[in-house]
Parts: structure tokens; sequence; C-alpha cells
């Protein structure tokens, strides 16, 4: 592939024209579509929403995470963060603990109904992009993944960074 050069479509990507960039944002608005519709439907079953899902898709991935880490990975107000966390202690899935250093910190933990649903709706998740990936093959998932790292604001880069190395 030439320099610049798009795979298969010999388009100039130094170049990129604001046609181009609309095809790709429309894209993004179908696919997270798409990435959305199956947890989605699981959710609905049990009156949740997608600050729901995340909460539950960071607590797994950082289990005692506190839950000022929590707001801060998912960028919401205390006061709905709270009402997301109400909902999941309520129902069983999140068990929130007195910090062992700091009495004053809450850390969350998934109980096993919790995992159970997170686990459901990562399969969905984990499904499509499975087949997704297996039909764009490694070139352009490493691409994919590389403009995704491009689009995140620098704190949240961070954050994700920190995760996928596994310190969370």
């Amino acid at each position: 592939m030439a320099e610049g050069g798009a795979a298969g479509g010999g388009e100039n990507l130094l170049f990129l024209t604001d046609e181009h960039l609309r095809k790709g944002i429309e894209a993004m608005f179908f696919a997270y579509r798409g990435f959305t519709a199956d947890p989605d439907r699981i959710l609905e079953g049990y009156g949740y929403g997608r600050a729901h899902h995340r909460a539950l898709h960071f607590i797994r991935l950082s289990p005692e995470t506190t839950v000022n880490n929590l707001l801060g990975l998912l960028g919401v107000t205390k006061q709905s963060l709270n009402r997301v966390l109400r909902a999941l202690i309520e129902d069983g899935l999140v068990e929130s603990k007195i910090g062992p250093k700091d009495k004053r910190e809450r850390h969350l933990v998934l109980t096993e109904a919790g995992a159970a649903l997170e686990r459901d709706l990562s399969e969905a998740q984990r499904g499509r992009m499975r087949t997704a990936y297996r039909q764009a093959g490694p070139d352009a998932v490493a691409g994919f993944r590389k403009v995704l790292e491009a689009m995140m604001d620098p704190d949240m880069r961070q954050h994700y960074q920190r995760l996928r190395d596994g310190n969370s």
C-alpha cells in the first residue's frame, strides 16, 4: 500500500475532503447504533439504559474501583451516576464496600448476578465486533483502533491506556 493510500481504495488519505469525513461520521453513527442495539434489547428487560451498561462494564474491568474513579471514566454527573448505582445496588448487581484505607470511599464490585448480566451484554457486542473484525481483516482492525485512539480526548486516552495495559 502506498503511503497515505487506503487498502484497495486508492484514495489519498492525506487530503481528506469534507465528503470523506461526512461519510466517516455517518458510518460511525450507524455502526454505533448497531453496536448498541443488542445490549439495548437486553437492558430494556431490566428497565436499564446505556449508563447502566457502561457502569457494569467499567466495574468489571476495574473491580474495587471507587465511585470517584467511575465518575472520571464515565464523564457523567455525580447525581446521574448515583441514580444508576442506586438501581444496580438495589437490584443486587453491584456491591458497594467501604474503602479499606479511607472509610469515606466506596469501592464497587459486581455480584454474581451483575457479572452474568455484564457478560451477556459484552458477549452481544463481542459477537458483532468479532464478525466485523473477521470481515475487515487484521490491518483494518489495527487501523480502526488507531483511529479510535486518535479521536479520544487526551485524558480519556490515558484512562483507556491504563485499562488496556491492566493498570486500573
